[in-house]
């Protein structure tokens, strides 16, 4: 959707989105069906991060999209009314669109009709710059491309596959692009797969080394994930006002009381975020799931409906990847720490009504630097849970076992003795056995 994107994208919208985009300025009529209301705020903002500006919207009340046209006929004229009115070069419409939909409503419109998905895609396609996430772009595009293919060839000679030749005896040009297509995703799933066992490798061997506490900023786009990653870990991570601005994770490390902390400021989550998209960004979303704790952060600024609906969402897919339900960190299918970010936009009786409605969540101000204390100590709190108590004598020849203990426990009680240096210390459960020749007291001794 963006002048940016020319040639950044491996692949293409079927209707061709380079075509879309040969006009300077896109101007988008937004289109809606909802069972009340006209709360299209988030498909604006998903176009504004696309740099397309909307000229208007226009919302339907039924309970169901129509099955042929999203829309029914009587609305359908009324938008091509509308779009002709104020020279719309662009339909979008609030839900994802079957083929047939979207084939109907193009032939009707006479413009370029797009769902929410294709956008969602357009601007991930933007906004990953990693290898592997430019990988799940692609996979997510070619899977949501495959089942509206109308044997258009372009789409696919960009990808670098198939080509004059290939076509099987009595094959048609539309079968030949639909099993380009799916050889297209084998590949790229393998590739992915192969990306995701090194990462598995290194982080186990991480693990075997040392282990840091892992926590994973999670919340809807927008909530100030990145700011309050800056403020905490005194980091530049690029910071804007668009949806999407943060794909790719990115992991920052924390000093608090002698303790080291890795923080990772993960993908910003949207209401009706496609299934299918969930599962193609898996590997984004899966530092959700193996972190230690996991801090959502919630914009305070926000009426009450809208906290509600936001953090109910954040949940939703919080609960499909699993990170709410057994992750294999340390917190694993602990609730997440709510942080209720940017109260420096509130007032002192909005502060005291969040409080009571969120006990135990933090307040802070991360643009400000209001609450960062209070947020590290919690995030301490959180961990003293899992860890254990041990006392160990360490040999004056095993000074590196010294710097390791200082790594993963902070502050050490020392004592010196002519066989050694007595450390009492706590340490995270997993990597007590590790220390076992070292031990006062026999393994086992602990709960």
């Amino acid at each position: 959707m963006t002048k940016r994107q020319r040639g950044q994208s491996q692949t293409t919208h079927p209707h061709d989105l380079d075509q879309q985009r040969a006009a300077a300025d896109q101007r988008a009529l937004v289109v809606g069906v909802l069972p009340e209301g006209d709360d299209l705020v988030e498909l604006r903002e998903l176009l504004r991060t696309a740099e397309v500006e909307v000229v208007d919207q226009m919302v339907q009340h039924r309970d169901e999209p129509h099955p042929n046209t999203y829309v029914g006929e009587g609305k359908l004229e009324e938008i091509k009314a509308r779009a002709a009115e104020l020279d719309a070069t662009l339909v979008v419409t609030d839900d994802e669109l079957s083929p047939r939909q979207e084939r109907n409503l193009e032939g009707k419109l006479g413009i370029p009709v797009l769902d929410r998905t294709a956008l969602i895609l357009d601007i991930f396609a933007v906004h990953a710059h990693s290898a592997e996430g430019k990988l799940q772009v692609e996979l997510a595009q070619l899977q949501y491309n495959l089942a509206r293919m109308r044997g258009l060839w372009s789409h696919l000679d960009r990808l670098g596959v198939g080509g004059v030749g290939t076509r099987g005896p009595g094959e048609t040009q539309i079968e030949t692009d639909r099993r380009l297509a799916r050889d297209r995703i084998t590949k790229l799933r393998r590739r992915l797969e192969d990306v995701k066992g090194t990462r598995a490798v290194m982080r186990a061997e991480r693990a075997r080394s040392s282990h840091v506490p892992n926590v994973a900023l999670v919340g809807y786009t927008n909530a100030g994930k990145s700011t309050l990653l800056n403020a905490l870990t005194g980091s530049e991570v690029g910071v804007q006002d668009r949806l999407f601005h943060t794909l790719d994770p990115t992991t920052r490390t924390l000093r608090w009381n002698g303790r080291t902390y890795l923080l990772t400021d993960t993908v910003g989550f949207i209401r009706k975020l496609p299934h299918h998209l969930v599962e193609a960004f898996g590997a984004t979303l899966e530092e959700t799931v193996i972190a230690d704790l996991l801090l959502h952060v919630v914009d305070a600024s926000q009426s009450d409906e809208q906290i509600t609906s936001v953090m109910t969402a954040v949940n939703g897919v919080l609960t499909e990847i699993g990170a709410l339900d057994g992750g294999v960190g340390v917190g694993g299918g602990i609730a997440p720490v709510v942080v209720l970010n940017k109260c420096d936009l509130i007032d002192d009786a909005r502060r005291e009504e969040l409080a009571v409605r969120f006990p135990d969540a933090v307040q802070v101000a991360a643009a400000a630097g209001e609450g960062l204390g209070q947020l590290a100590g919690r995030m301490e709190r959180e961990f003293e849970s899992t860890l254990r108590p041990v006392e160990l004598l360490v040999p004056y020849p095993a000074g590196s076992t010294l710097a390791e203990l200082h790594e993963l426990a902070g502050d050490l009680e020392q004592e010196h003795r002519a066989d050694g240096v007595l450390v009492r210390a706590r340490l995270p459960r997993q990597l007590v056995a590790r220390y076992d020749e070292f031990r006062v007291h026999p393994a086992g001794a602990e709960a």
